[in-house]
């Protein structure tokens, strides 16, 4: 279903997340005549067009969706991969161990053992959502957040992990921290983890 999400927008129900981040690979790849933002969600890609034919946008997403060949495996380029390197040092690091059962070093393990995946983007600008967590370490968030989280900051929360773009107030709960910036307004994109991206971390020590 594709539905008009104010003047310029249409939402996209996908139904899934691999079907929203092929739809925005494949919007990205070729771009419609007048789209300015194409965001993809779990289950919704929102497409922003000031002064396009919403009409003409709309027939052309729902071609791409109804034809499953388009949407399927191996249509879009394989997404990027990041190495993301972590010194596991984090305030909350050995209440996380507490709450999964296991020792810090096993936390460590677990958190680094899997090849997570950016579903989306929200909260702040280049906060990626990083979807894969390792079941032991899906734990509740801060029951009072911090004012402030230092960049960097590698954390977890419910079935999510993410890497902090900027000093920012959260409830996330810290394992560590990374010398890698995730968001550069200077770039482009400016967010090096973008949808799809996946994502792996690496223990080291002091950078």
């Amino acid at each position: 279903m594709i539905r008009r999400a104010g003047e310029w927008s249409l939402l996209v129900e996908t139904g899934s997340l691999e079907i929203s981040h092929r739809l925005d690979a494949l919007l990205r790849a070729a771009r419609p005549t007048g789209v300015v933002e194409i965001v993809p969600g779990p289950t919704t890609v929102l497409v922003t067009a000031p002064g396009a034919d919403l009409t003409r946008l709309r027939d052309r997403l729902l071609r791409l969706l109804e034809t499953g060949s388009t949407i399927g495996a191996g249509s879009a380029a394989p997404a990027p991969a990041v190495t993301v390197p972590v010194v596991y040092d984090g305030a909350d690091l050995d209440e996380v161990a507490v709450l999964s059962g296991l020792s810090p070093g096993e936390v460590v393990e677990r958190h680094t053992g899997r090849e997570l995946v950016v579903g989306w983007l929200g909260f702040a600008p280049g906060f990626a959502y990083l979807t894969g967590l390792d079941p032991a370490l899906r734990v509740p968030r801060l029951d009072t957040p911090r004012t402030s989280v230092p960049a960097g900051s590698v954390a977890v929360a419910g079935p999510y992990s993410a890497v902090y773009p900027s000093a920012s107030p959260g409830g996330w709960r810290l394992l560590g921290r990374s010398t890698t910036a995730v968001w550069d307004v200077t770039a482009d994109p400016p967010a090096l983890l973008t949808p799809g991206t996946r994502v792996r971390f690496l223990a080291v020590g002091e950078p």
